[in-house]
């Protein structure tokens, strides 16, 4: 009898009902927030009105910017109409900075991402000296003092 018991009670936990009572009226269940399914539609109808072909097996894409920064594209769906010159590339973009990316991204610099690359460069060294000046005297051997013994203060 308690088995029957338990068992209408998680029947009713998991009803529409907001009360536990006889008269209450019943509720809708909340719904979360609708999903991008029908703006995948629309943007796949515009596509095909632009004659575009969806382009197959691309691991990554990066558009650089003026800033120096990359938007990176993992994975991206890509819509081309070449005769058009027509790209449509479109998923989840991050924006990093060009350090991060560029050890696999050089054979993909352009001349104008060069440029931003060799200013980065230049920074990074004027950095490095400034950084350098003040501790040169740390990385050379130090001169030997006549009269001191180090060794009795190791001991």
């Amino acid at each position: 009898m308690a088995d029957i018991q338990e068992r209408l009670k998680k029947l009713g936990a998991q009803s529409a009902r907001s009360g536990t009572g006889k008269g209450t009226p019943r509720r809708a269940a909340k719904r979360g927030p609708a999903r991008s399914g029908a703006d995948d539609k629309k943007l796949l109808q515009t596509l095909k009105k632009l004659n575009t072909q969806p382009i197959q097996a691309i691991e990554e894409v990066n558009m650089f910017k003026e800033d120096g920064n990359v938007i990176h594209f993992k994975n991206p769906k890509v819509n081309a109409s070449v005769p058009s010159n027509t790209f449509a590339i479109y998923g989840n973009g991050e924006d990093k900075d060009l350090t991060e990316l560029v050890p696999g991204i050089l054979n993909q610099l352009g001349p104008d991402s060069l440029a931003s690359l060799r200013k980065l460069a230049e920074s990074y060294q004027a950095m490095s000296k400034a950084e350098g000046g003040e501790g040169e005297d740390d990385d050379e051997i130090p001169e030997l003092v006549e009269g001191e013994n180090f060794e009795s203060k190791v001991e």
